[in-house]
C-alpha cells in the first residue's frame, strides 16, 4: 500500500500540528513536503498530496474533502500573524496588495471590506513584501511570518482575527486538516488519533519551549512573544465555536462573491475508512 503524501506549511503556526511527524514515529508513514497555505490547496486539488492542512477557504473550492476533526488553526482574539497593514486610517484604504500565499485571509478581507468597512476598494495580488506593497498601494495584507515580523511602529495595523470577532462575536478559522476522499482506501491508520495527539504533543509545555527557542532566532521575536502566539494567539481545536465561525465566514464569503458556496461539512468519522 502506498505511502499518504502529506502537504503541510512552512509557518510557525503549523509547527506543533507537526510535532509528531517531526519528533515521533508517525512521520514514518507519511511523505510530506512544506509549502504555504495557497499552494498547499493546490497540490491537495491537484492529487499531488493526498492531506493537507488547507486554508478553510479552500474547502469551497475543492470537491470531494473529509475534514480531520477537532484540529484547526484558529482565533478566539487577535491573531498577529493576519494582518492588514496601512499608510493611512482604514477608512481612507482605496487600494489593498494582497499576499498571494492566503487563500482564507483574502477571502476574509474581502468579506471585512464588504460588510463592515466600506466596499469599493481595490485588490492587486502581490508577493509578501511589505515594502513593495505599500510602495504603490494604500495597504496590504499579510500572513504568516512576515506578519509577526512586520514593524508595528511604521504603519497602521489591523489584525483581521480581531476585526472579525469584533464584528461577529464568533471564532475564525483560518485552516484545517482534510484528505482526499479518493486517498482513503490507502489509510490503514487512525488518521484521527494520529492528528489529534500530533497537536497535543505539540503544545505541551516543554516542546513549545523548545520551538520558542528554535525559532525566536529565526523570526527576530522573543522566545516568549513566540511562546504566547502558540499558546494564546492560535487556538489549535476545531470546537463548536469555531465550526459555527466558519459556517458564518462560508455565508458571508458566498455571499459577496469572495468563496463560492461551501458543501456542507464532511468530517471523517462518516467518510468510507476502516481503522486498524
Amino acid at each position: 500500500m502506498s505511502r499518504l503524501r502529506i502537504s503541510t506549511i512552512s509557518f510557525l503556526n503549523t509547527v506543533p500540528l507537526m510535532w509528531d511527524f517531526e519528533h515521533g514515529s508517525a512521520g514514518a508513514d507519511f511523505d510530506i513536503s512544506y509549502t504555504v497555505p495557497s499552494a498547499c490547496a493546490s497540490e491537495l486539488q491537484a492529487g499531488t498530496a493526498d492531506i493537507g492542512i488547507i486554508p478553510a477557504a479552500a474547502y469551497a473550492q475543492i470537491p470531494d474533502l473529509a475534514i480531520v476533526p477537532g484540529v484547526a488553526i484558529a482565533a478566539r482574539r487577535a491573531v498577529r500573524s493576519i494582518l492588514l497593514v496601512s499608510k493611512v486610517p482604514i477608512e481612507k484604504i482605496r487600494t489593498v496588495a494582497l499576499d498571494t500565499s492566503s487563500m482564507t485571509s483574502v477571502a476574509l478581507t474581502n468579506v471585512l471590506f464588504d460588510r463592515w468597512l466600506g466596499a469599493g476598494r481595490s485588490f492587486t495580488p502581490m508577493a509578501p513584501d511589505v515594502d513593495a506593497m505599500l510602495h504603490a498601494h494604500d495597504a496590504c495584507l499579510v500572513i504568516g511570518d512576515t506578519a509577526l515580523q512586520v514593524d508595528r511602529s511604521k504603519y497602521l495595523v489591523f489584525d483581521l482575527a480581531e476585526e472579525w470577532i469584533r464584528f461577529t462575536g464568533k471564532p475564525f478559522v483560518f485552516a484545517f486538516w482534510a484528505i482526499r476522499r479518493a486517498a482513503l482506501s490507502e489509510a490503514s491508520v487512525d488518521l484521527t488519533a494520529i492528528f489529534q495527539k500530533s497537536r497535543d504533543h505539540g503544545l505541551q509545555a516543554e516542546n513549545v519551549d523548545l520551538i520558542a527557542r528554535e525559532w525566536s532566532g529565526r523570526l527576530g521575536l522573543s522566545e516568549a512573544e513566540v511562546r504566547i502566539y502558540l499558546t494564546e494567539n492560535i487556538h489549535y481545536h476545531l470546537d463548536a465555536g469555531c465550526l459555527e465561525g466558519l459556517q458564518l465566514f462560508y455565508r458571508y464569503a458566498a455571499e459577496c462573491g469572495a468563496l463560492p458556496p461551501a458543501p456542507s461539512l464532511q468530517f471523517l468519522e462518516v467518510a468510507k475508512f476502516a481503522t486498524t
